[in-house]
């Protein structure tokens, strides 16, 4: 039986992105497989803040991009087609 739907398939590049950036980080401060951690920061260098006199709204995003997180989200995707 075949599980299929965009659900699922978030789902599982999430949890590919979330155990890899894990793996990402511990094996990252092995000498061999600190390759794993080599990445890339993406986002608001600080965030926005809008004063509305009575309340602050502050926007800003981050996104860090690392060789293990990329794997991770493949491994999700080739989980997703196995399902």
């Amino acid at each position: 039986m075949k599980i299929r739907g965009n659900l699922t398939l978030m789902i599982l590049i999430l949890a590919g992105i979330v155990v890899g950036s894990l793996l990402g980080n511990v094996l990252g401060k092995v000498s061999s497989l600190s390759w794993l951690s080599y990445g890339l920061n993406l986002g608001t260098p600080s965030p926005w803040q809008l004063n509305l006199g009575v309340m602050t709204l502050t926007f800003g995003i981050s996104v860090n991009f690392t060789i293990a997180s990329i794997i991770g989200v493949i491994l999700g995707i080739i989980a997703y087609k196995k399902l």
